[in-house]
């Protein structure tokens, strides 16, 4: 809750019942005429004169309150309403052996690709607060990790345990296109996007890229593609009886398809060979399919200038009491 005034303007005019209350103050008090006024010098001590103050304090008080009354003292709230015609977004991750290769860095150290995808991912989801976002992983098979989804820490989460060959070591790319169509074809949303990243290409029989690329445009579904790792044979860590080592592997990433895949799905490809390219065109891909917001504002309040007023009608009762019994004045 926060405070404020309706007409906070009002308050010049305590500038005027502070000038009103010194010069009352000050003004010579009204005398009379007796005969032993030796007999009332006690009432000039600066106790019994600060006792006959007691209205005038009452009354000025009294409409300090009135005036900040007047000005209406709120408490409020604000409430958003955010209106979003929304994203639907499918993540479509290789979690294949290929994909511990060492060719990425991490503050500067060797990671492996999935590391590096995880960390960028992550930073995707967060930057698309409104959207929502399901995960699918692939390797020889293809299965949903999170469905379509508003819960971004559940999301991350899900994200943060992927692991290398928790879907097999081969790479099933038309299932994972399928499987992805499939979850964005349940709901209804301005907008669908499917974003694969794959490090080879399809090495399990069935389903093509392109044939489940064609499907997914029918559904208007719009489908891209990124290609990670380089041209040069990557390092992977290999187990040995004298320990893990590292040997050189190529990786043979189908950019061909990967292509054929995205002109299909109306989309684009990117291919990622270091960590800062695959986080540009996480960028790029987040500044092409912008969410519209619209957020409408609402203020609650609780009005406050009751208590002032009755306390400020209390303070004239009080004062208008003293002066009629115990601080009477004559004449």
């Amino acid at each position: 809750m926060m405070f404020r005034l309706a007409y906070p303007w009002l308050l010049t005019l305590w500038g005027f019942i502070t000038g009103w209350f010194v010069w009352r103050l000050k003004r010579k008090p009204i005398g009379i005429t007796y005969s032993l006024a030796a007999r009332l010098s006690p009432l000039t001590s600066g106790a019994g004169q600060w006792v006959g103050k007691i209205p005038l304090i009452l009354r000025t008080g009294c409409l300090v309150l009135l005036v900040f009354a007047a000005a209406r003292p709120q408490l409020f709230n604000v409430s958003r309403e955010i209106q979003s015609p929304g994203v639907d977004i499918m993540l479509c991750l290789d979690t294949s052996g290929s994909m511990q290769a060492l060719d990425f860095t991490l503050d500067g150290k060797p990671v492996s690709r999935l590391t590096a995808v995880k960390k960028v991912v992550g930073d995707f989801i967060e930057k698309r607060e409104l959207d929502r976002i399901g995960l699918v992983v692939f390797g020889t098979q293809a299965f949903t990790q999170a469905p379509l989804t508003l819960d971004k820490g559940l999301l991350m989460d899900l994200v943060n345990r992927m692991s290398i060959g928790m879907a097999g070591d081969k790479t099933a790319i038309g299932s994972a296109i399928a499987i992805s169509g499939k979850r964005l074809k349940e709901l209804e949303a301005k907008s669908k996007i499917l974003i694969l990243l794959t490090d080879g290409r399809q090495t399990v029989d069935g389903l093509s890229p392109a044939e489940a690329a064609e499907a997914l445009r029918a559904l208007g579904i719009k489908i891209y593609t990124i290609g990670v790792g380089g041209t040069e044979p990557a390092p992977f860590p290999v187990k040995t009886p004298f320990g893990t080592k590292i040997m050189h592997q190529r990786v043979d990433l189908d950019e061909k398809t990967l292509t054929n895949v995205a002109e299909i799905g109306r989309g684009q490809y990117f291919r990622a060979a270091e960590t800062g390219r695959l986080q540009e065109i996480y960028d790029i891909i987040d500044q092409q399919e912008k969410t519209e917001v619209k957020v409408k504002e609402f203020l609650h309040f609780k009005e406050l200038y009751f208590w002032f007023l009755v306390t400020a009608i209390i303070l004239l009762l009080v004062e208008i009491a003293l002066r009629t019994t115990v601080l009477r004045t004559i004449p």
